[in-house]
């Protein structure tokens, strides 16, 4: 019964974290000191864009690492989120951005400019 209240408890936290701001990060590490290339590169083509976006370290808890997995049904860290929209992981967002849709989505958005 406690992993179900502790399952909610994160999902509730994920779920705040990606309404309380247009742009969320669930990364490994923080925006200033990724703590693995996947994370990085995410940070890096953000910044490259201009984009203002919060970065939340997974690495924090256990249950936080696992949550943002079971909360997208994604397996893999960093998760990025607009808008609430789950967008994807580090191999989707390096492939949007290389073929440019990354900044057409992030401007559509209304959160980077076009």
């Amino acid at each position: 019964m406690s992993d179900i209240v502790e399952t909610d408890a994160i999902h509730g936290f994920i779920a705040k974290a990606i309404e309380d701001h247009p742009v969320v990060l669930f990364m490994k590490g923080v925006p200033d000191q990724p703590q693995c290339g996947f994370s990085a590169i995410c940070v890096q083509i953000l910044d490259h864009l201009g984009v203002d976006f919060v970065g939340v370290n997974v690495l924090q808890s256990d249950d936080l690492r696992q949550g943002i997995k079971t909360f997208s049904d994604w397996p893999t860290i960093p998760q990025l989120y607009v808008n609430g929209e789950f967008v994807g992981g580090s191999d989707i967002v390096r492939e949007m951005f290389q073929s440019g849709e990354l900044k057409t989505f992030l401007a559509e958005k209304g959160v980077a400019e076009a």
